[in-house]
């Protein structure tokens, strides 16, 4: 071998030499920057799905290529996100009680949901006191007038009734009262028709006592209703604009203004209906009642008449004489 060659020969061994042994560190290099770069991808996209295929394998169409599948991360975020809606969906249904309704509601609908509350007070208190009112006076009636059913005369009557104070001694002390002031008066018809006039007078007033209250109940029986409309009008229309303003139409934003608006009508109905019922038991009671007082207007006049006609034959008696 020529010397050139040879020396040719030797540069290339030294060369393969010098790579075999360099090759190893840059291949290790490279191996470092590409987990390098595939760990900064990884932290800036976690969430990122799985990247489809670049190519079509052969004889497979488009079409029938399939999507990549939602990643864990996203598809627990969907299930928590619709989680937490069915929860605040839940915790408004269970939150709509009537008290927390009076307290979200508007100011005319609470103004309208306390007036109707009076009302129904209003009622009972009315109910409480003419049952009493009337239990008493029937009561103090009734026995006024067994005590006078034997009576003979004005005067046994009022002794047989002493003290009491009822309709019945109002309507002997009014009889006297005319067979005083008509002393002298020959003319039977005109006294008793000065004494009938005197006892419907009597009798007038005490229906008008007796049916004090009544005119309450008719009003809120009559009108509750629809006061509590209006509420529930006005009640309708704030969840319409609420509606137009949250742009949605979820249970969650809806429900709350119609409850609140309905609780309006149902304020009106439970003051409407006790009222109704009350007023039409007092009104039967009140026609017992009256009753009562036209069998005692009657009992006064009858006294009355037994009065002059032993008056007129006393007088007869002594003229014979």
């Amino acid at each position: 071998m020529k010397p050139s060659q040879f020396r040719t020969f030797l540069k290339c061994a030294v060369v393969l030499a010098i790579l075999s042994q360099a090759w190893p560190s840059l291949a290790q290099q490279n191996t470092g920057a590409a987990v390098s770069q595939s760990s900064e991808v990884s932290q800036t996209a976690p969430s990122a799905t799985a990247p489809a295929p670049s190519s079509v394998q052969a004889g497979t169409s488009p079409t029938n290529a399939q999507p990549a599948p939602m990643s864990a991360d996203a598809s627990g975020g969907a299930d928590n996100a619709g989680k937490s809606l069915k929860g605040v969906v839940a915790t408004s249904l269970k939150e709509l009680s009537p008290w927390s309704m009076f307290l979200s509601a508007d100011i005319i609908v609470k103004a309208v949901m306390i007036g109707l509350a009076f009302a129904s007070l209003v009622t009972w208190t009315v109910f409480i006191a003419k049952m009493i009112e009337l239990a008493v006076a029937q009561r103090k009636l009734r026995v006024a007038l067994d005590r006078i059913a034997e009576s003979r005369s004005l005067g046994e009557a009022q002794m047989a009734l002493g003290t009491r104070r009822n309709v019945l001694s109002s309507l002997l002390a009014a009889a006297m009262r005319e067979a005083r002031l008509s002393a002298g008066i020959s003319s039977d018809a005109g006294i008793k028709e000065r004494a009938a006039s005197s006892f419907a007078e009597i009798v007038r007033a005490e229906a008008r006592r007796i049916r004090t209250g009544m005119a309450i109940l008719a009003t809120i029986g009559a009108t509750s209703p629809f006061v509590g409309l209006f509420g529930t009008v006005w009640g309708i229309m704030n969840s319409f604009i609420g509606i137009s303003k949250s742009q949605t139409t979820n249970l969650a934003v809806v429900a709350p203004g119609i409850a609140e608006a309905l609780l309006a009508t149902a304020f009106g109905l439970v003051a409407a209906i006790p009222a109704v019922i009350i007023y039409n038991h007092f009104a039967r009671v009140m026609r017992n009642y009256l009753e009562l007082v036209g069998r005692s207007s009657g009992a006064a006049g009858r006294l009355l008449s037994r009065d002059l006609d032993r008056t007129h034959i006393g007088a007869h008696s002594r003229a014979a004489e």
